[in-house]
């Protein structure tokens, strides 16, 4: 689908890496591949361009400090999370070699999922980052748009749904845009999500009754811009 972001798995236990490409495939807009060594790591990288690396410490060909390093040294800014096993001073040793975070497994996939969310969403609106959203340029990072000078504070439900939208490049579900901003609280309703849309709608369109940014589809809600 539009929008999905390619996470690289790269691990020597194959078993650990399919069930992980498995558990990924379930969600609605991340896929990963596994390759288990060093070297099919970095021909991947360059072949696949991936949004984000996960990886473990040890490979028969290296370890995770020589693959962190190589990939820093050819500019490749995309984030690293180690996936930590029981091997400390390999962590220690990635980390200095330039990976972003590591997380200690076993781990359940939830909060594994949590943690590559943060990461990606950290790397994806940097402070300074600039989107084009019609006739505004949308600064995620500082929740606020701009148009001709004059700047338009966005609250965070606010920001985290024009992200989610202009990053689906298509129609949203409701539902999935419930999910993916306020996560699995049951407690927020559809009502929630319309009241939102409501008052973002306020902010960024010329004539809010007739939307022409974001509008509505059949399917849920849509970015025209």
């Amino acid at each position: 689908m539009a929008g999905e972001r390619r996470l690289l798995i790269v691990h020597a236990d194959a078993v650990a890496s399919a069930a992980l490409v498995q558990q990924f495939a379930l969600t609605v807009d991340l896929r990963a591949e596994a390759v288990a060594t060093v070297a099919a790591a970095r021909a991947a990288v360059a072949d696949l361009a991936p949004d984000m690396i996960l990886t473990g410490t040890v490979f028969a060909d290296g370890a995770v400090a020589d693959l962190v390093g190589d990939l820093r040294a050819a500019d490749v800014v995309e984030p690293v999370l180690v996936l930590g096993e029981t091997d400390e001073d390999a962590v220690v040793a990635a980390m200095d070699a330039g990976a972003d975070d590591a997380v200690a497994v076993p781990v359940r996939f939830a909060a594994l999922l949590g943690r590559v969310r943060s990461r990606l969403s950290r790397h994806e609106v940097g402070h300074d980052a600039v989107v084009a959203l019609g006739p505004y340029a949308f600064r995620p990072g500082m929740k606020q748009i701009e148009i001709d000078g004059r700047v338009i504070r966005l609250t965070e439900k606010e920001t985290a749904i024009l992200r989610y939208l202009q990053r689906a490049g298509g129609p949203v579900a409701r539902d999935e845009l419930l999910s993916e901003v306020w996560g699995y609280n049951s407690g927020v309703t559809t009502h929630t999500l319309e009241t939102h849309v409501y008052r973002l709608r306020q902010k960024i369109e010329p004539d809010p009754a007739a939307a022409s940014i974001l509008v509505t589809d059949p399917a849920g809600y849509r970015l025209l811009a």
